[in-house]
């Protein structure tokens, strides 16, 4: 299987610690090191590192830059700064989600965009087909970059022990250019996928092995898979695109509707539909699920009234390792949705009892 997929340059590192490695959007990726419960329980409590160099960077600069991902992008990317990135959206003329994606200010005419790996090639065919009457140059230099997430409670303490740079004061969304570690320039990025503090190291590709390992030279420092990935980003509420976010959802019914612009005078692509959302409201939303009864909601299945009736559709599911509870994001008509109301939800032959619940259910 895995020669028939792209590789990180760590994969070898996976291969030697008999990580259990599948394929993820076209790549040979680790779902799990030890056990997706451990290295789950290991970024809420102490620290974890993940590989995310499949992860597709696109490269936009010129002189018409800012214009350009002002129009291509669905936040408003004025609000940007060389020391503050964006989460964003690359939405379609539907205002249909294409890609969710965060976006970095370079400087005046060079911005990166880090995008989701199964989407790289769809987006930067997407983007620069929409380039042509701006003057700038998209490229795709997904080969040139590595990066690595260091995530939990004590990440701070440990990446700022390491940088060249005071992390003390960084925000979510901050980053900082220049950085050093371990005698290797980076991006340093306040931001992750897990709703717990830490950053992403942004690295040249030819340096990940080497930062790789000396971050895991403190060895309570725990290597986490896809697995942990996935049910630490459920238990925050954090949408994946390809289940909670598609080309026919948008980011008001996807439940980011803080990544859409708001009304400004600005032309941007599907401005029509998400400024008619943002007015009128979306005949759906995403809200959380906790199952009452036993079952684990899966991608797919329906979500009904006590009545047997279909309101919606869950989106993700899983069991949170956190509460032992099982929990699921799902969209439902916008006006069946009461917090705390309780649902069924469709398991095979068995309608199962949940209720509405926040969609960040990690306790703080």
């Amino acid at each position: 299987m895995a020669n028939d997929l792209k590789k990180t340059p760590l994969y070898d590192r996976f291969v030697e610690s008999d990580a259990k490695i599948v394929e993820f959007g076209g790549w040979a990726m680790p779902v799990q090191f030890s056990s997706i419960k451990d290295e789950h329980k290991a970024v809420r409590e102490e620290m974890g590192i993940f590989d995310v160099s499949h992860m597709g960077e696109i490269l936009i600069e010129g002189k018409d830059a800012a214009d350009f991902i002002q129009y291509v992008l669905s936040n408003d990317t004025d609000q940007l700064t060389d020391s503050k990135s964006q989460y964003t959206a690359l939405c379609n003329e539907k205002g249909g989600i294409i890609d969710d994606l965060i976006t970095y200010k370079l400087d005046d005419q060079k911005y990166l965009l880090v995008v989701n790996a199964a989407n790289t090639d769809k987006d930067f065919e997407w983007i620069k087909s929409h380039s042509d009457k701006f003057d700038v140059k998209v490229e795709n230099v997904s080969d040139q970059y590595g990066q690595l997430a260091v995530q939990g409670p004590k990440a701070r303490d440990y990446v700022g022990s390491l940088v060249d740079v005071d992390v003390t004061d960084m925000k979510p969304f901050d980053f900082k250019k220049d950085v050093t570690i371990f005698g290797k320039n980076v991006i340093l990025s306040q931001s992750g996928y897990t709703g717990e503090d830490g950053f992403e190291i942004y690295c040249n590709s030819n340096d990940v092995v080497d930062i790789w390992d000396g971050l895991l030279e403190n060895k309570d420092l725990v290597p986490a898979g896809l697995g942990a990935r996935d049910t630490l980003r459920l238990e925050a509420g954090l949408p994946l695109h390809g289940q909670d976010l598609s080309e026919e959802i948008t980011p008001y019914v996807g439940g980011i509707a803080f990544a859409a612009k708001p009304l400004i005078d600005a032309d941007f692509i599907g401005k029509e539909v998400l400024k008619d959302q943002k007015e009128n409201g979306s005949k759906e939303r995403t809200v959380g699920l906790e199952m009452i009864d036993k079952g684990i909601p899966r991608t797919g299945y329906d979500v009904l009234d006590l009545d047997g009736n279909k309101i919606g559709r869950v989106t993700s599911g899983t069991q949170s390792p956190s509460t032992g509870k099982s929990i699921a994001l799902a969209i439902i008509n916008r006006d069946e949705f009461e917090m705390g109301r309780e649902v069924l939800v469709q398991i095979r032959k068995r309608q199962v009892k949940a209720k509405i619940v926040k969609k960040n259910q990690i306790s703080k």
